[in-house]
């Protein structure tokens, strides 16, 4: 038997826990050589980005942003950033529901993307170098 598609996992939109359970699950398929690297990295869930996020990334409608790392990536990082707060990386619930609505595509599938392409941020990639992580795990 097959994995369900998400669409029939819920009957109702998809709350805040249901998106960290799947942000979980995404996580745990990243290769432990990342994940080791990631250290402290904060997976945060919430309902929409911040004004001071949409306004720095010239958003023009907060729909516009799934997913923010925020925190200084492992290529800027010194040990002078020794006890600073830990990384994040924001998934933002309503835009990625609005996203996996209007593509159809596997819910748990678009999280794993948004938090892949977030945590190539911490790591520094490049998109390209991103879209090539994703495909290969």
């Amino acid at each position: 038997m097959g994995r369900v598609h998400l669409v029939d996992r819920f009957s109702t939109p998809p709350q805040i826990v249901d998106l960290e359970a799947l942000s979980r699950e995404a996580f745990a398929t990243i290769p432990s050589e990342l994940r080791r690297v990631l250290g402290d990295v904060v997976i945060q869930v919430v309902e929409f980005p911040s004004e001071e996020a949409l306004d720095e990334l010239d958003c023009e409608t907060p729909f516009d942003l799934l997913g923010l790392y925020q925190g200084v990536n492992l290529i800027d990082k010194s040990g002078a950033s020794v006890g600073e707060s830990p990384d994040l990386i924001y998934l933002y619930r309503r835009p990625i529901l609005d996203y996996w609505c209007e593509t159809g595509e596997d819910l748990a599938q678009v999280v794993r993307h948004v938090l892949i392409h977030e945590i190539g941020h911490h790591f520094g990639f490049s998109d390209d170098d991103m879209e090539r992580i994703e495909c290969e795990f």
